[in-house]
């Protein structure tokens, strides 16, 4: 552990943490949202992208391993079964990961950016 208490952990703190996690284990085309103010529901999602059913499973795991090691976040998953959309709730981040014909097909980056605004990060 890293040696932040519980309170020290801020949004930020986690998302940077997400996002290494990400790089680390090959997701591909991350993208970061800031929903500050937009939502209650938490101040960032990221979505990303896993070549197969395996690979988005075992980002999904290795994300939830990462944050409860590194800064002692505990994470609810859903999806990992199937490998589809994995649905990581860290908290104030939210992280899917999906194979690419899922994302396609739900588009969730387009629900809550506008037109043109979606950053992605290097991957």
């Amino acid at each position: 552990m890293s040696g932040l208490t519980q309170p020290e952990v801020t949004s930020e703190i986690i998302l940077a943490a997400v996002l290494k996690s990400l790089d680390d284990n090959k997701a591909e085309e991350v993208v970061q949202i800031d929903l500050r103010g937009k939502t209650s529901v938490c101040d960032h999602m990221v979505i990303c992208s896993g070549r197969s059913s395996r690979q988005v499973a075992s980002i999904a795991q290795k994300l939830a391993e990462d944050l409860k090691h590194e800064l002692g976040v505990l994470c609810k998953t859903e999806g990992e079964e199937t490998g589809d959309w994995v649905l990581i709730d860290a908290g104030d981040v939210i992280v899917h990961v999906f194979r690419p014909e899922v994302r396609e097909f739900y588009q969730l980056e387009k629900m809550w950016m506008p037109l043109g605004k979606v950053t992605q990060s290097a991957t």
